[in-house]
């Protein structure tokens, strides 16, 4: 497979496939200390790669490796960035550029699964958008996520561990309440935004969660839709509107 797909977060870097038909194909992970990769962890990568389609929200310096290691694997290589319309989807900033590319790839890969959908993504930051069927982005939100909610308070009160607990209604016990204050806090803010997304729609919108948090609220939303591989799909309906132009 010579045409591949690069996801380049805070923490991991996701790389899978693009098919022939633009389909996203099995999808790896390497992870990496939010500086730089550990040692050998880019032998990882395809030892040949034609084309190399690059999404990255990490520093400089890891995202100046990646590329180092794909030039030297022979790879035309393009980055990713925001765009005001793209792949059928309108970004509402009035500066594009200002939206992470992130989550305008997981836009153009919302918007392509089809109907009204509020996409979020469980990272270092919680993440909302709402975007229509038609399209049209109608802005987002961005907070702490749970994971981040706990370190910082830990970072701040050493006393408070940074993980552990379940989530409780109502907990008996440090850990538990710390669990149960930081997954409560994303749960009611994405609740939120569906109440609002319908009263705008006129109509619910699908939720669909992303990232690598977002296993902490998926029993939460029982009709919500798990894509892990979301922003790589974004990225794929990306490289082929790149081509076809």
């Amino acid at each position: 497979m010579a045409d591949w797909l690069f996801d380049l977060g805070n923490s991991r870097l996701k790389f899978a496939p693009m098919h022939d038909d633009g389909n996203v194909g099995d999808v790896f992970a390497v992870a990496h200390d939010g500086e730089r990769f550990a040692s050998l962890a880019l032998e990882a990568l395809p030892a040949s790669i034609t084309h190399a389609h690059v999404a990255s929200v990490a520093a400089a310096p890891l995202r100046e490796s990646l590329l180092a290691t794909l030039h030297a694997r022979g790879a035309a290589v393009a980055l990713a960035a925001t765009e005001r319309r793209c792949a059928g989807v309108e970004v509402a900033y009035e500066e594009p550029g200002q939206l992470g590319v992130d989550r305008f790839l997981a836009l153009l890969a919302a918007h392509a699964r089809g109907g009204d959908r509020l996409v979020v993504g469980v990272g270092t930051a919680l993440t909302i958008d709402l975007v229509d069927r038609d399209g049209s982005h109608h802005g987002g939100r961005i907070a702490p996520s749970p994971t981040l909610m706990r370190e910082t308070l830990h970072a701040r009160a050493s006393q408070l561990p940074s993980t552990g607990g379940d989530y409780r209604e109502f907990a008996g016990d440090t850990a538990d309440a710390l669990a149960s204050g930081c997954i409560g806090a994303a749960l009611a803010l994405v609740e939120r935004s569906l109440r609002e997304a319908g009263r705008r729609l006129g109509h619910p919108a699908g939720l669909l969660l992303h990232g690598g948090g977002a296993g902490e609220l998926a029993p939460h939303f029982p009709h919500a839709v798990q894509a892990p591989g979301l922003v790589l799909e974004g990225l794929a309906c990306w490289a082929r509107e790149r081509r076809d132009r």
